[in-house]
Formats: C-alpha cells, structure tokens, sequence
C-alpha cells in the first residue's frame, strides 16, 4: 500500500472527532482564520506550563527517573501525521506523551475523548520514531493544574488508525461529512456559516 500523499495533523485528530467539518473547511475551503484572545492567551499558558514542568517531580507521572522533551516534532510518512508533541516522557522501559489543555473538562472516560484521540495519535507517531510500546499517556489540565492518565490501548489507536484513512479519504474526495449531531457545537463555530444546513 503507497504512503498517502501528504501529512494531516494530529490536532485534525482532535478535530475529526468533535466536528469532521473543522478539517474539511481547513483542507478543501480554507478562509482566513483569525487568532482569537483565547488562542493567544493558550499559547502563552503552554510556555508557562513548560517552564514550570521542568520542576514536576516525575513520580506524579508513576515514573521514577526519566528524560523530558518539551515541544517534540513528529512524522510519519507511512501514517500520513504529523504534529508536535507538548511534552515527551522517556524511559528506559517507555516513553510516555503529555499533552497540555487549557480546560476544565472532566474526562469520564478518560479514553473516549477528542483529546484523548488526539493523544493517541501521538503515541503512534512516537512508537514509530522511539520504536516503543506506548501503553499510557497524561493529559495536564492548564487551569487545575490537573494530571489525568489516559490508557493507550489498541482498541482506541486502531480507532485513531481508521480517522486517519478516513481523513485522507475525505480530503482526497472532497466530500463535505455530515455535522455533528449535537447542535451546540456549532454555537461558536467559526466555520458556521460556512454550513448552511446548520442554521
């Protein structure tokens, strides 16, 4: 089987599950998005977090000693992904992906999430690059100063697997998905009128 023809992200993994159309207008209609407040205000709590990262004790991640790699580049030609990875935990038995969130949401559960989706794509992309099983995750929620560990399993990185062809697919038929069926997503869209089915 070829490799696809070019690399989607993994944020479009996120995406994908919330609303399909987010990566369909970003892909085949692209418009001018603008940087909101809250992205800003987003990409500064990242720096911070990093910074204060690097005094966290790694026992609060279940792991005595360890390497951190803050802001990983990740690809794979043979996955069709891409991203950078918040921050990188390593081992000598496992590496172990975090990703920083600026939100308050409870994760029940935790495996059934966009973002947790999103954290799987990541570990695919690092068992590819380290060539190591990536059985557990964390997710760090920015406002609580949470840590939420998130199982890695085949279950849910073959369910990422199939969003991935599934995206390819979509991009390469330019084929508008259906919505989400929960119309509160689309409140504060910014792709709303974009969907005139939506109104």
């Amino acid at each position: 089987m070829a490799d696809p023809p070019f690399l989607v992200r993994v944020t479009d993994i996120k995406q994908w599950f919330y609303c399909p159309r987010v990566v369909y207008f970003t892909y085949l209609m692209p418009v001018e998005r603008k940087i909101t407040p809250k992205m800003e205000f987003g990409l500064e709590q990242h720096e911070i977090i990093s910074a204060l990262e690097r005094r966290r004790k790694l026992r609060e991640y279940g792991i005595q000693e360890g390497q951190r790699l803050f802001h990983v580049p990740l690809r794979s030609s043979r996955l069709g992904l891409s991203g950078i990875l918040d921050l990188l935990l390593v081992t000598d038995k496992t590496c172990i992906p975090v990703e920083f969130k600026d939100t308050t949401r409870v994760y029940h559960p935790p495996g059934r999430t966009n973002h947790s989706r999103q954290l799987a794509g990541y570990a695919l992309l690092v068992e590819e690059r380290y060539s190591c099983a990536v059985e557990q995750g964390f997710i760090y929620q920015i406002p609580t100063s949470r840590i939420i560990g998130v199982r890695l399993t085949d279950g849910l990185k073959a369910e990422v697997r199939r969003a991935i062809t599934d995206i390819h697919a979509m991009i390469a038929g330019e084929a508008m998905p259906d919505p989400p069926p929960q119309r509160g997503k689309c409140t504060d869209c910014e792709f709303l009128r974009f969907c005139g089915d939506r109104f």
